[in-house]
C-alpha cells in the first residue's frame, strides 16, 4: 500500500474546474490496457485565461515557495519561434493573477528580437533565469535572435524587473574572453542547491560542431557585470567525421544530483560499424573540485574546451534514447525515454553511478511517452502518453511498472512539471480563449492558446 501523507496545500482555485470522470465515478479504479495499468481520475483546473500562450517548456517552473508558476509567451504573435516570445511572466496558483516579470522593447516577424523564453525559477531565491537574445540597440551589431545569438539573463521574481546578466557573450576579439561564450545558450537549469547552472550550447564562430552541453558557476574570475563563469562540459566530435564511440551531439540534458556533480544527456554517437549513429544515455561527472577556469574559451580557429577533471560515462547502448533525461531527487537513478521493440517510446530507469547495469523498462503504453518527470519521493515517475497523464511506480520489484492513468479524455496535454512537494502537477493544453466565467472571448487574437492547467494529486486514490 502506498501512503504519501503529504500536506497538500489547501488551495482553492477560483476558476473553472475540469473534472475528469470519463465513464467512472470519482475515486473508482478500473483496470485498462493491461494488468498493470489502472485508472485513478483526478480533478484538473484551468489556471490561466488571458489571450496568450503560457509555455512551461518542461523547465523548473514552480517557485521555491510553490505559490507561482513562471512561463513565457511564445506562439502568441506571428509564429512559434522563440524570437517572437515577448515576455517572461508568472501566475499566482491560488488567484490566477498574472504578473509580467520582464518585457523589453521588441520587434516581431521573421527577423525578431530580442526573444525571451525558456524560463525556470531558482530553487531557493525569488529569481528566474531565461534565454535573452540581442536587445534592439544591439541588433545592428549582433543581428536578430538565433540559436547561436542568445545568452542567459536573470530577473527578480517580484515584478520589479531588476535584470542581471548571467554569462558573458564575446565575439568581438580573435581570442574569446575567458569565462565567456561565443554563440548561444539554452534551457538553463539550476542544480537543486542553486550552485551550478547547466545548459545546451551552439557556437557561432566555428559551426562544424553540433550542439553540446555546458555549465557555469560563480567565480572570482568572472568578468565585471556578469554573475557566472561559462564552460563547456563536452567538446563534440566534428559533424560527420566522428570515429566509432565518439559523440557528435549532446542535448536533452539535466542535472542528476543536487550538487551538480553529474549531468546526464542524450548523445549522438557513432556506431561501432563506423557508419550509423546511436542515440544513448551518457553521464558527465563534474566533481566539485574541478577548476572551471582551466576551461579554454577558444579563438577564431579553436573551438572551446571543457576544464580538466570532467569524465564522460556511457550508460546505454543502441537504445534509441530521446527526450529530456531526469535524475531522481536523491541523485541515484536516471529516468529517460527510449523506443521499445515496437518502436514506441517508453519510460526507463537506470542507476546513475554504474556503467554495467541494465536499464529497466517501467512503462508498457500503446503510445509514445513524453515529459518524463520524477515524484520528489523517488518512488514514482510521471509522464504523458496520448495526451493523458500517467504515474508509474518504481518503488520495489513487486510494484514496479504499476501505472495509474490520472486523466481520461486525451486532451493535448504537454510540458508536464511537478511541484516541489509532489502534491500538484502543472501542464499546458490548447484551449478556446474564455474568461473565468467560462464565456468565450469574442475578440481574442486567437482561440486556441495553450493555457496552464493544475492538477492537485490525491495520493489516497493511487494505491
Amino acid at each position: 500500500m502506498v501512503n504519501k501523507n503529504k500536506n497538500v496545500n489547501n488551495i482553492i482555485f477560483p476558476i473553472m474546474s475540469f473534472i475528469i470522470l470519463g465513464a467512472l465515478l470519482a475515486g473508482c479504479r478500473e483496470q485498462v490496457m493491461n494488468d498493470k495499468i489502472f485508472v485513478a481520475p483526478m480533478i484538473e483546473n484551468q489556471l490561466t485565461f488571458s489571450a496568450k500562450t503560457h509555455a512551461l517548456d518542461n523547465n523548473d517552473n514552480f517557485s521555491p515557495d510553490g505559490k507561482y508558476l513562471c512561463y513565457d509567451t511564445r506562439a502568441t504573435v506571428y509564429n512559434e519561434n522563440l524570437a517572437n516570445s515577448k515576455s517572461i511572466e508568472k501566475v499566482n496558483i491560488e488567484s490566477g493573477e498574472e504578473t509580467i516579470l520582464w518585457e523589453p522593447p521588441y520587434v516581431t516577424g521573421e527577423e525578431a528580437a530580442p526573444g525571451v523564453a525558456a524560463v525556470s525559477f531558482h530553487p531557493k531565491l525569488n529569481k528566474v533565469i531565461f534565454i535573452h537574445g540581442p536587445f534592439l540597440e544591439e541588433v545592428e551589431e549582433r543581428g536578430y535572435y538565433g540559436i547561436r545569438n542568445r545568452s542567459a539573463m536573470q530577473v527578480d521574481g517580484d515584478g520589479g524587473r531588476k535584470l542581471n546578466k548571467v554569462e558573458m557573450r564575446d565575439i568581438s576579439n580573435d581570442v574569446t574572453t575567458p569565462g565567456a561564450h561565443r554563440g548561444g545558450t539554452h534551457r538553463h537549469e539550476y542544480t537543486r542547491n542553486g550552485n551550478r547552472i547547466g545548459f545546451t550550447y551552439d557556437d557561432i564562430i566555428i559551426q562544424k560542431y553540433g550542439r553540446t552541453i555546458g555549465y557555469m558557476e560563480e567565480n572570482e574570475s568572472v568578468q565585471k557585470g556578469y554573475t557566472h563563469y561559462f564552460s563547456l562540459i563536452l567538446k563534440p566530435a566534428e559533424e560527420g567525421k566522428s570515429k566509432p564511440g565518439e559523440i557528435e551531439k549532446a542535448n536533452d540534458d539535466s542535472w542528476v544530483d543536487s550538487n551538480g556533480t553529474m549531468r546526464a544527456f542524450i548523445g549522438k554517437v557513432r556506431n561501432e560499424n563506423g557508419i550509423d549513429y546511436d542515440y544513448d544515455l551518457f553521464v558527465a561527472d563534474i566533481p566539485l573540485s574541478v577548476d572551471i577556469t582551466t576551461s579554454v574559451s577558444g579563438n577564431k580557429n579553436e573551438y572551446p574546451k571543457p576544464p580538466k577533471g570532467i569524465t564522460i560515462r556511457r550508460l546505454t547502448y543502441e537504445m534509441k534514447a530521446s527526450g529530456i533525461v531526469r535524475g531522481s531527487n536523491d541523485g541515484k537513478k536516471i529516468a529517460f525515454s527510449a523506443s521499445d521493440e515496437n518502436d514506441i517510446k517508453q519510460a526507463y530507469i537506470i542507476n546513475a553511478d554504474a556503467t554495467n547495469n541494465e536499464p529497466q523498462k517501467i512503462s508498457n503504453f500503446s503510445s509514445d511517452v513524453s515529459s518524463v518527470r520524477w515524484d520528489p519521493s523517488g518512488n514514482w515517475i510521471f509522464c504523458i502518453s496520448a495526451g493523458d497523464i500517467f504515474v508509474t511506480s518504481v518503488d520495489d520489484d513487486k510494484t514496479i511498472g504499476k501505472s495509474f492513468r490520472l486523466t481520461q479524455n486525451n486532451l493535448e496535454r504537454s510540458q508536464l512539471v511537478v511541484s516541489h512537494e509532489g502534491d500538484a502537477l502543472a501542464y499546458i493544453v490548447p484551449t478556446l480563449t474564455r474568461d473565468k466565467d467560462t464565456k468565450l472571448v469574442k475578440d481574442a487574437v486567437g482561440n486556441d492558446f495553450r493555457q496552464i492547467f493544475i492538477m492537485k494529486l490525491d495520493w489516497e486514490k493511487i494505491k
